[in-house]
């Protein structure tokens, strides 16, 4: 099980592009496309804390990139710091132009040796990959060329949208559509491409043994967002924590990479803002919310008192 949440916490790490990277036109693909059909409404209130200062606020807000229908999670105080707020804040910005992510995933996702999966693979391993595609309507062919991060990603989400979890639904794209409607600026803190280098950058090793660690484990992967889900409903960083973030202190160099570098930058760029008047609602991933080296540790860490808000 460990094994599971350190795939998962490497996804949901670093998801946001995720809605971008599924090969167009299969059935998972349109399976994240808007128009569910209406769940039962749920209260959702998950966590939300503040930084402040004479002439400064800053609001943190954790998501989890894929939801299901029915949460009333933006209401409350979470729409009332949105609100209050004159600019939103995301780890990506989309581009709107959907051959600018292509170009960045045609150069960075796909082998430029043009080696196959097959030929990086034991015949063992690519026989697991391969039945793992199947399960979820691809030909196996699909992802040959592409490497073994950019596959790991696409199977960790595939099985998510199967079963109805959706990023559109997600906060990131609810935000962006209010901030958009609202006259907000939307900044990031990084790039379609930096986000997919922490990725990339990854030894063959590295990715390979990702890539067989998403295959082994692609039937719990949707439980597992379910219990994350659940503990991000409650508003409980701890239990949050303790799923996505302590169990990657089997892979630390990937936890480095994916959690706590950025977590320390994030923070060093909040620091920053709190010179410059006016108020922001920052939204990243819940996971770099919680834990002991979340954003919030890094911000205290520089002088800064973050404040849980009640609500």
């Amino acid at each position: 099980m460990k094994r599971l949440f350190k795939t998962l916490a490497a996804t949901c790490a670093i998801i946001p592009f995720a809605q971008c990277a599924l090969l167009p036109g299969t059935n998972a693909a349109r399976a994240a496309e808007p128009g569910a059909a209406a769940a039962p409404a749920v209260d959702a209130d998950p966590a939300l804390w503040v930084v402040r200062d004479d002439d400064t606020t800053i609001y943190l807000f954790g998501t989890v990139h894929f939801l299901k229908p029915g949460l009333t999670w933006f209401d409350e105080a979470v729409k009332s710091a949105f609100d209050g707020s004159d600019e939103l804040m995301l780890e990506m910005l989309m581009p709107d132009d959907p051959a600018a992510v292509k170009a960045v995933t045609d150069r960075m996702a796909i082998d430029p040796a043009g080696r196959t999966l097959a030929s990086r693979m034991s015949k063992e391993a690519h026989d697991a990959y391969a039945a793992s595609m199947v399960s979820v309507g691809l030909p196996p062919e699909a992802f040959e060329t592409y490497e073994p991060w950019f596959v790991a990603v696409n199977l960790s989400v595939l099985p998510l949208l199967i079963k109805g979890y959706n990023p559109q639904l997600g906060p990131e794209m609810v935000l962006t559509g209010a901030a958009k409607a609202g006259g907000k600026p939307i900044g990031a803190f990084e790039t379609v491409e930096e986000q997919y280098g922490f990725f990339d950058n990854l030894s063959d090793t590295s990715q390979l043994a990702y890539l067989g660690t998403v295959v082994r484990d692609m039937d719990k992967v949707v439980p597992t967002l379910d219990t994350l889900v659940d503990q991000w409903v409650k508003g409980d960083p701890a239990a949050l924590a303790a799923t996505m973030n302590e169990s990657m202190t089997e892979t630390p160099e990937l936890a480095k990479i994916l959690l706590y570098d950025r977590n320390a930058r994030w923070a060093d760029r909040l620091k920053a803002r709190m010179d410059k008047p006016g108020t922001v609602f920052v939204a990243v991933g819940a996971g770099h919310l919680a834990g002991d080296k979340s954003v919030q540790a890094y911000l205290t860490e520089r002088g800064l008192t973050v404040q849980r808000v009640d609500y």
